[in-house]
């Protein structure tokens, strides 16, 4: 069977020591196939820089993501964040351009005062600007990916996402399963239950053009309380979920294609778990 899942780390990995432009020679070495670049506190990278990591990846066949900063609120109540949260998006997708990462994966903001309704009309208000902006700089070559959050008090729970995919051109869903567990309280458990969220997924993505385009994922295990997200842990803690070999089980029998980003605390180690318990299903 065709290899249609790739596997890599989110950020550099812990056992290398070069320079982030030739972060992909160690990732080909280690015998992954994706990284996810980490811009999850600022937009830092210069141009030249980032054509080299670009180089890079296209050298060792590896395919490139990119986070956008963390201090993003599309939602937020005061103009002046809205205006930040925008501005660090076009950052990340003139970055995004240079670096060739097929998707820009961020956190879409926060219901505070807001009903989920409200939060969210005003976060895709705040993408439509977006959407404006980098229209008229010209930037072209992107594909935002919101990503489903792990927190209840967080706009970005799955129909949220899909909602927001829906209305706007060059987007495409970061399925963080993690996430999901832990905002539904531990809601992941069975094969059935991965079912449910590839079915919701698999219409929405023939509906806007990207059924045959690789679903973006990030996976760990995790800890969470009523509230949502609490804390990562490595793959060898099976007492935190969700259950990983079923979520592969899924997506293989559903042949799906994806990119699953590891973010347990054990990067490169724990990606190659997933990779290696993959194969072993296929």
């Amino acid at each position: 069977m065709k290899n249609n899942i790739l596997f890599g780390p989110a950020g550099n990995p812990l056992g290398f020591a070069g320079k982030t432009v030739d972060v992909c020679d160690y990732i080909r070495e280690l015998g992954l196939e994706a990284y996810e670049y980490q811009a999850t506190y600022g937009v830092r990278i210069k141009k030249q820089s980032a054509l080299k990591l670009k180089k890079n990846a296209q050298k060792n066949d590896i395919r490139v993501s990119m986070h956008a900063p963390y201090y993003i609120n599309l939602s937020a109540q005061k103009e002046d964040v809205l205006e930040r949260s925008i501005d660090r998006l076009v950052q990340s997708a003139r970055a995004a351009e240079w670096i060739g990462a097929y998707r820009i994966v961020f956190h879409p903001g926060f219901y505070t005062k807001y009903t989920p309704h409200e939060a969210l009309r005003r976060c895709k208000g705040a993408i439509s600007k977006l959407m404006d902006d980098l229209d008229s700089l010209g930037i072209t070559q992107f594909t935002f990916a919101p990503e489903t959050t792990g927190k209840r008090s967080q706009l970005g729970n799955l129909d949220e996402i899909i909602d927001i995919c829906h209305s706007f051109g060059n987007f495409s869903p970061t399925i963080d399963f993690a996430h999901l567990h832990a905002r539904g309280r531990g809601c992941i458990k069975e094969i059935d239950d991965y079912h449910r969220i590839l079915r919701k997924l698999g219409d929405v993505l023939e509906d806007i053009g990207n059924k045959t385009q690789p679903l973006h994922c990030h996976f760990t295990r995790i800890e969470c309380t009523d509230a949502g997200e609490r804390k990562h842990h490595v793959l060898n803690e099976t007492e935190y979920g969700p259950p990983l070999d079923l979520l592969l089980e899924a997506l293989i029998e559903c042949g799906w294609h994806a990119t699953i980003i590891c973010e347990t605390p054990f990067l490169e180690r724990d990606a190659l778990i997933m990779q290696q318990t993959y194969q072993s299903l296929l």
